[in-house]
């Protein structure tokens, strides 16, 4: 898997792929693919273990950070057992945090372990550009997004060849076409089929499994109208509409997307906390507030009623059902715009 560094500056420390981790005493764990970075951390953590269970466990948040906390994290415990520290939100640290992580780096403790976890962003350049020449003799993880569906097919793939399970190519296009969007379900996905397919994982067996997500062709045509991506949504509705889809299950498609993102629109809270609350499975939150971006109220508001007007229009209250869900596609893709 391709790694790219996320700085111009020299980079004089090894830079490795998710899959690739290993102990050191500085661990920069870098990139916008926030699966793939928890992956790491939690394998790099999970080896650290096996090597010695009474490794300690600590945790900080750099953007509420307090001075000295690292220092005292990472100070010998009285029995001298390992520590493991994990640090989030390293992409929006505090001052006190910086500078205590450039001291820090001027001499490691022995016998610990920081993992810096950095979503992306300049914030803490000073400090990383510190890491990654040299100070504190770490390593890099680099977590990028995977974009290209080559690099999810191999993803995909890997998860298979790590279990030792046989699968076929027709397969996993299935998988990847069913789960393009997010990596973490679609690892989900992989993980399902090996716990309890007990052959070969065919596309007949995919089917099987997730037969509603890989002809999901109504959400296809939701997921890029909610992106704002007009053209591609109204190639993906003609598409589906000449294959004999069905116009009442594309307007349905729209209706459960757009009433999950009104329940979500300004809502705080963790993904679990709001799932919990509306009745929602966690990534449904998290994929919700991904879709809200660019959207406001007012244009949410215009959408949703809508769909009111393209449902009677579509069960016969118009002449022209089709005409009614390109038009709602053409306003759902302005983001409700008048």
């Amino acid at each position: 898997m391709a790694t790219k560094p996320a700085s111009k500056a020299k980079v004089a420390i090894p830079q490795l792929a998710w899959d690739k981790v290993r102990p050191a005493r500085v661990v920069l764990v870098s990139g916008t693919e926030g699966f793939l970075a928890d992956r790491a951390i939690r394998l790099l953590r999970d080896t650290l273990r096996i090597e010695d269970p009474s490794l300690e466990l600590g945790d900080l948040e750099a953007d509420h950070y307090a001075p000295g906390e690292l220092i005292t994290l990472a100070s010998p415990s009285l029995f001298a057992e390992p520590r493991f520290i994990r640090v989030t939100g390293v992409e929006k640290c505090t001052d006190a945090f910086m500078e205590d992580v450039l001291r820090y780096l001027e001499n490691p403790a022995d016998d610990c372990y920081v993992v810096l976890r950095h979503a992306g962003g300049v914030r803490g350049k000073r400090m990383l550009d510190a890491i990654r020449g040299g100070l504190g003799n770490g390593i890099e993880i680099v977590c990028a997004d995977l974009k290209k569906d080559t690099e999810k097919l191999d993803f995909a793939a890997a998860e298979f060849q790590a279990a030792g399970r046989r699968v076929t190519p027709g397969a996993l296009r299935a998988l990847v076409s069913a789960f393009s969007d997010d990596l973490a379900e679609l690892a989900s996905a992989c993980q399902q089929l090996l716990a309890d397919a007990s052959e070969q994982i065919t596309e007949v067996t995919v089917e099987k499994y997730y037969s509603g997500r890989v002809e999901t062709t109504a959400f296809k045509v939701a997921d890029a109208a909610i992106a704002g991506r007009h053209g591609e949504a109204l190639i993906l509705l003609r598409h589906a509409l000449a294959s004999g889809a069905d116009p009442v299950p594309m307007l349905a498609a729209f209706a459960s997307k757009l009433r999950t993102m009104a329940k979500l629109y300004n809502v705080r809270g963790s993904d679990a906390q709001l799932a919990q609350q509306f009745s929602l499975a966690p990534w449904q939150v998290n994929r919700a507030r991904k879709d809200l971006q660019g959207w406001s109220d007012d244009g949410l508001g215009r959408s949703i009623e809508l769909l009111a007007d393209t449902d009677a229009q579509i069960k016969g209250g118009g002449r022209d059902p089709v005409y009614a869900l390109e038009r709602m596609v053409g306003i759902v893709a302005g983001r409700g715009a008048r």
